[in-house]
């Protein structure tokens, strides 16, 4: 008989009670249940809990957490009201420091168990504001007929519906007090069926020290809609962006269709600040641009890349997956010449623009697809003697695998995603190179999400 006309496994109705040992990477709380792993979505090591099925497989359950018999000593109460339901956090209920921790040992286990690597200097853990402190976000948009509302958010846990949140404490506080008045303006718009998703973006109307930077934010948002507004739509849109001081851009298509509204004079850039020791770099970016969801950590984390690369005069350096420029400008301010390599044209062309806006002339771009296309001759011929890569979470294995021919002493690895940091590490160990340093950098907090940053140096001594 196949699966459909079996059906679905019917879950046990009963609770059960478990003793919960660790955190899996996921952040959940990982028990023994009648000899499987048991999954407890809001558990945490060392409490007994009650908890309910919400999945079974063959090799291990999954439980939702109903009731705390003994609480952990590390246990927060979750700052958002919301953070049992929405999917966008997972550790609000553990306190930042052991959220911190359960990251370092996370990419520590990754670099032992794929990457043979357990001997190096341990960074400092990478931290700042906790809350109001995203920048960028895709936010769901939904008509919901039978609650007679649009819902505006990230997915419920485990969930492909959109949370039913009126607020949110991670989003910066512009943004994230905006949800219920979006809510409430998508529902009174003629076009609310046909309204997906509101991507939002914001930078800075000026440069000032990082504990400041959320008195100065700029919000955009961008309008995604499969069918064209009506004027009394375009009205109200006008009418709110006026009234919350937001930009709307909207997009009916695809990314080149996205378009400022409703402005009777040359829009003003989004913008972001890298102060003094960074460069005193303003760079300007687009909505939909990638740019770093927290500023602070952002601004922190090219520091360290800065003190970890050691730049003198005479150094030439190579950045590849450089983006609008973000490292490769204050590398450029430091070292003698430096080259961007990125896929994307108009992101090169952005950050060719930020040079020139910057007075910085010592930087050349090129664009490649660094995952298909790797020619030599000109970015790749072995010139710069430092590196620093930062990739995508699929990482740069194909890179890696032919680092004999870019030939750096010093490798500055900033990554996303700690599997596959560790694979390209044991990678670059077989090409003659060794781990100096790793850390964690808390970009996104409350969330499983990790982010780091190694060193890397070539073991022979000098360059060919």
């Amino acid at each position: 008989m196949s699966r459909s006309r079996r059906g679905r496994q019917r879950l046990p109705s009963e609770p059960v009670n478990l003793s919960i040992d660790r955190l899996s990477h996921e952040g959940r709380g990982v028990a023994s249940n009648e000899g499987k792993i048991a999954f407890v979505e809001g558990a945490l090591p060392g409490e007994q809990v009650t908890a309910v099925y919400t999945n079974r497989r063959s090799k291990y359950d999954e439980l939702r957490l109903e009731s705390l018999l003994t609480p952990a000593p590390d246990r927060a109460e979750p700052p958002c009201e919301f953070a049992s339901i929405c999917g966008g956090c997972v550790l609000q209920h553990l306190v930042p420091e052991s959220q911190l921790s359960l990251k370092q040992q996370i990419l520590a286990d990754h670099l032992k168990h794929s990457g043979g690597i357990s001997e190096y200097q341990h960074l400092p853990a990478m931290s700042a504001d906790t809350l109001a402190y995203r920048r960028k976000a895709r936010l769901a948009v939904r008509y919901v007929h039978k609650k007679g509302d649009v819902l505006v958010g990230f997915r419920e846990k485990s969930s492909s519906f959109i949370a039913d949140m009126e607020s949110c404490q991670v989003l910066v506080a512009p943004v994230g007090n905006l949800i219920r008045p979006l809510r409430d303006l998508l529902m009174s718009m003629d076009g609310r069926r046909d309204i997906p998703q509101i991507e939002v973006a914001v930078g800075e109307t000026q440069c000032v020290a990082d504990d400041d930077m959320s008195e100065v934010l700029k919000v955009a948002l961008v309008l995604r809609h499969l069918e064209p507004l009506s004027e009394s739509d375009l009205d109200r849109l006008r009418q709110f962006g006026e009234q919350h001081d937001i930009e709307w851009y909207l997009q009916s298509g695809g990314p080149d269709t996205v378009h400022r509204f409703w402005t009777e004079e040359e829009p003003s850039p989004l913008r972001y600040f890298l102060p003094d020791p960074l460069g005193d770099i303003t760079m300007h970016f687009q909505p939909g641009d990638f740019t770093q969801v927290n500023a602070q950590i952002n601004r922190r984390m090219i520091r360290q890349a800065l003190d970890l690369l050691d730049l003198q005069d005479s150094d030439r350096v190579l950045e590849l997956f450089c983006g609008l420029g973000n490292f490769t400008l204050p590398l450029a301010r430091r070292a003698a010449h430096v080259v961007g390599v990125e896929g994307s044209a108009e992101m090169l062309t952005r950050a060719g623009e930020n040079a020139r806006r910057n007075d910085i002339h010592n930087v050349e771009y090129h664009v490649a697809d660094l995952f298909t296309q790797f020619e030599t001759g000109s970015w790749a011929d072995g010139s710069c003697n430092k590196l620093l890569l930062d990739p995508p979470r699929s990482g740069a294995i194909e890179v890696i695998s032919r680092i004999d021919e870019l030939a750096p002493d010093v490798i500055v690895y900033v990554s996303c995603n700690p599997a596959t940091l560790a694979r390209d590490a044991a990678e670059l160990l077989r090409h003659g190179y060794r781990m100096t340093h790793a850390g964690v950098m808390d970009m996104f907090p409350h969330t499983a999400h990790v982010e780091s940053m190694a060193r890397f140096e070539k073991v022979a001594s000098g360059r060919g």
